[in-house]
C-alpha cells in the first residue's frame, strides 16, 4: 500500500504549491489577532463622570471649564493613595433651590451626601467612541465589559468542537469556507448590533466561527506538507497572528469609531470566500472518506505546480490511518497513570497560557498610557518566540524550553506588579520580557500536545486539553477587570503565580525530542518495555537470516546488535 506521505516524496513536500497555499492561510492568522484581542481598542474605557443636567447649568453660569467645574462639583474618592474625582458618584444636592457661591475655594460640598450616577455619565471622549462609551458600560455596569470578551470565548469553545466535526464529515476546504461566511454575517452583524444583548448575541456567533476557522486552515495545510515540514509550518502560522497583533494598533489609531473598526476587522473574512478558488481540498481527508479518484486528481495538480513527475504509485496510494480500527473515548485520556497526568499538565497549560495572555493584552487598555505605542511595543517583542522555538526544540528539546518560557513569563509578571511607576520604561521592557515568554507557551503547548498521546487519541487530546483554553479566555476579562479594581498590579500576582505552577509541571513530562510519536498506550506507560519489546523482535528477524548475509550484518549495524 502506497500511503500519501510516500506520494509527497514525488509531489513535492513543501513545493510552490504548498507554499502559495500557506501564504494564503498565513493571511486568515491576521484578521484573528483583532478578534481576539480588539477589546482593548473598541471596549476602551475613558475618564468619565457622572452626568448631571443642573451641574452643568451651574458650571456654565460660574463660567467654570469643565476641568474646574468637576473639581469643585463632584466628590473625591481615594485610589492608589490619591485623592480624585469620582466617576461614578455624585452630591445629592438640590442645586436648583440652593445657594452657593462661583469662588471654588469657597465652596465646599465634602458634607454633603454622595449617591450613584443617576442621570448617565459624560465621557472624556477625545474623538474616540467604543462600545463601553456608547452604551454605558461604566461604575455597576462595569462588568458586562467582562462579557464581551467571555462571549467570543464561549462561541471559541463551542465553535471549536462543532467545526472540528463538520470538518471530519464535510471536509476542510468546505468547512474552512462555512466559517468564513459565517464570520462575515456575524462580524458585520457586530457591527450593527442595536443594544448590548445583541451585541454579546452576535459576538458569541463570531467566536464560533474564528477560531475553528483558524484551527481548520492549520489542520489543512499541515496535511498537505511533509512531516518534516509541520512543525515550521505549524509555528510559523502562528506567528502571523503577531503581524495581526502589529497591525490593530495602526487600524484603531486611524479609525476612531468601534463599529467601523469591526468593520475592517471583519472585511478579510469576506474577502477569503475566494479560496474556493485558490485551495484545494485535503488529499488525505479525500482517502479517509473513500474518495480516491478526487485524492489523485488534486495530488496530480500538486506535482504539476511544483515541476514534479509521478510515478504509477500513485494509482495504489490509500489512507495512511485507514488501518486503524481503534475507537477513541475521553476515558482514554484518564484511564492510565501517566496519560492522565499529561492530560491533567497540558489542559491546565492551555489554560494558563489563555489566561496569561488575554490578561497581559487587556491590560494594556487600563494602564492610562499611551495604549497604541505600548500595544505595538508588546507586539514587536513576539516575534522573537518564534525564532527562539525553532532555534532550541530541536538542539535542547521541548520540556526545557517549554518550561522556562513560563517560568520567565511568571517572573516577569510579579516583577512588573512590584516595580514603581516612575521606573516606566524598565517595568515596560519587564512587561515586554512576560509577553515573549507567554507567547512561547502559548506556540508550544499545542505541538507538545501532540507528541504526548498515541495515535488513535491524538486529535482528541488534543481537543480535549485545548478547550481549558477557551475556559481560560473566559475567565481572564473577570480576572484582569475585577481585581485590578481592588488593585492595579494584583492580576500580575495570580498571573505569575499561574505561570509558575506551569513552569513547574511541564518539567514533570517526559522528553520528545528525538523520541518517535507513540502509537498505544503501552508506549506511554511503559517506554522501556516498548524498545525492549521492539529490539527482541527484531534480534528475532536477525536470526532467521544467515550470519554471513551482507544485508544482516548492515542491519545489526543498524540496530546495534550482535551477529
Amino acid at each position: 500500500m502506497t500511503t500519501f506521505d510516500d506520494i509527497l516524496e514525488e509531489a513535492g513536500k513543501f513545493g510552490r504549491c504548498q507554499k502559495r497555499i500557506f501564504a494564503l492561510f498565513c493571511l486568515l492568522s491576521v484578521p484573528f489577532a483583532g478578534v481576539y484581542v480588539g477589546i482593548v481598542f473598541q471596549g476602551f474605557t475613558p475618564d468619565h463622570w457622572c452626568r448631571d443636567a443642573a451641574v452643568m447649568d451651574w458650571r456654565r453660569t460660574c463660567g467654570w471649564s469643565p476641568a474646574e467645574g468637576r473639581s469643585a462639583l463632584l466628590p473625591r474618592v481615594n485610589r492608589s493613595g490619591l485623592q480624585q474625582q469620582s466617576s461614578c458618584e455624585q452630591y445629592e444636592v438640590d442645586w436648583n433651590n440652593t445657594a452657593f457661591t462661583c469662588d471654588a475655594e469657597e465652596l465646599d460640598l465634602s458634607q454633603s451626601p454622595t449617591a450613584a450616577c443617576a442621570g448617565g455619565w459624560e465621557y472624556d471622549y477625545e474623538g474616540r467612541r467604543s462600545f463601553v462609551t456608547e452604551f454605558d458600560l461604566v461604575c455597576s455596569n462595569g462588568w458586562w465589559v467582562d462579557m464581551y470578551q467571555a462571549s467570543l470565548n464561549v462561541g471559541f469553545l463551542v465553535g471549536s468542537i462543532a467545526i472540528g466535526y463538520l470538518a471530519d464529515r464535510l471536509g476542510r476546504k468546505m468547512t474552512f469556507l462555512i466559517s468564513n461566511l459565517l464570520n462575515g454575517i456575524a462580524g458585520i452583524l457586530v457591527a450593527l448590533a442595536p443594544d448590548y444583548v445583541s451585541l454579546l448575541v452576535f459576538r458569541t456567533l463570531y467566536g464560533f466561527g474564528v477560531k475553528g476557522g483558524w484551527v481548520v486552515g492549520y489542520v489543512l495545510i499541515t496535511e498537505l506538507v511533509g512531516v518534516e515540514y509541520r512543525r515550521t509550518v505549524g509555528v510559523l502560522y502562528q506567528m502571523f497572528f503577531s503581524v495581526g497583533i502589529l497591525l490593530l494598533p495602526l487600524q484603531a489609531y486611524y479609525i476612531t469609531d468601534w463599529r467601523w473598526l469591526q468593520v475592517v476587522i471583519t472585511v478579510p473574512y469576506i474577502l477569503m470566500l475566494s479560496y474556493y478558488w485558490f485551495v484545494p481540498e485535503s488529499p488525505r481527508w479525500l482517502l479517509s472518506q473513500n474518495k480516491k479518484s478526487k485524492a489523485v486528481k488534486i495530488t496530480e495538480d500538486m506535482a504539476r505546480e511544483n515541476n514534479m513527475s509521478l510515478s504509477k504509485k500513485i494509482e495504489s496510494m490509500a489512507d495512511d490511518n485507514a488501518a486503524s480500527s481503534s475507537t477513541a473515548s475521553f476515558m482514554d485520556l484518564i484511564r492510565t497513570p501517566k496519560i492522565r497526568k499529561h492530560t491533567f499538565i497540558l489542559s491546565y497549560n492551555w489554560f494558563t497560557s489563555a489566561v496569561v495572555y488575554q490578561g497581559l493584552i487587556m491590560r494594556l487598555g487600563i494602564l492610562g498610557g499611551n495604549v497604541f505605542l505600548d500595544f505595538l511595543i508588546s507586539g514587536l517583542v513576539e516575534f522573537p518566540a518564534a525564532l527562539l522555538i525553532l532555534l532550541t526544540i530541536e538542539r535542547v528539546g521541548r520540556r526545557l524550553p517549554f518550561a522556562s518560557a513560563n517560568f520567565v513569563a511568571g517572573a516577569s509578571c510579579l516583577l512588573t506588579a512590584f516595580i514603581p511607576d516612575s521606573m516606566f520604561w524598565f517595568k515596560t521592557i519587564v512587561a515586554c520580557i512576560g509577553r515573549l515568554g507567554i507567547t512561547m507557551t502559548f506556540e508550544m503547548v499545542i505541538f507538545v500536545n501532540t507528541e504526548l498521546y498515541p495515535t488513535f487519541v491524538r486529535n482528541l487530546g488534543v481537543s480535549v486539553c485545548s478547550t481549558l483554553c477557551d475556559v481560560g479566555g473566559i475567565v481572564a476579562p473577570f480576572l484582569l477587570y475585577r481585581l485590578a479594581v481592588i488593585w492595579l498590579e494584583l492580576p500580575l500576582i495570580i498571573f505569575g503565580g499561574l505561570a509558575f505552577l506551569a513552569g513547574g509541571l511541564v518539567l514533570l513530562l517526559p522528553e520528545t525530542r528525538g523520541v518517535p510519536l507513540p502509537d498505544t498506550i503501552d508506549d506511554i506507560e511503559f517506554p522501556n518495555s516498548a524498545k525492549e519489546k521492539a529490539a527482541q523482535t527484531t534480534q528475532q528477524l536477525i536470526n532467521l537470516l544467515p550470519n554471513d548475509d551482507i544485508f544482516t550484518k548492515k542491519c545489526a549495524e543498524a540496530c546495534d546488535i550482535a551477529v
